[in-house]
């Protein structure tokens, strides 16, 4: 599985932008998908998954109520929609692929399989 991160860009706090993650294979549907980011001298951290099955989402507690993941299995893509954007999230973002769908390993960064090559989200104040 290939994955190709797009969307990114510099916005002022207070506005929006949309990343996409388009993967190649045909099973694109079995695979749990998920959003990391990091920031300069900082550890990856889970942004959002949303489960192969059924589509049940698991949100970072910095994001709830303000990002929103979706997925479109017909496209292979995910996107994540990031309203109110703060200073604090500017980061390269990830998508990320993973087969073995564990809820309690969803915000782990080790049990994902595939990782795009990551997009810049740069938030000014």
């Amino acid at each position: 599985v290939q994955l190709q991160a797009s969307g990114g860009g510099l916005v002022q706090a207070g506005g929006s932008l949309r990343l996409s993650c388009a993967a190649s294979g045909r099973t694109f549907s079995s695979y749990d998908m998920a959003w990391f980011r990091q920031a300069p001298g900082k550890e990856r951290e889970f942004v959002v998954a949303i489960r192969s099955s059924g589509g049940s989402t698991v949100y970072g507690d910095s994001v709830k109520g303000r990002f929103t993941i979706s997925r479109d299995n017909a496209k292979n893509t995910v996107y994540l929609q990031m309203n109110s954007l703060k200073p604090e999230d500017t980061a390269v973002y990830y998508c990320a692929a993973r087969i073995r769908n564990i809820l309690s390993t969803v915000r782990f960064a080790y049990s994902y399989d595939y990782w795009g090559q990551g997009t810049q989200v740069t938030v000014s104040s």
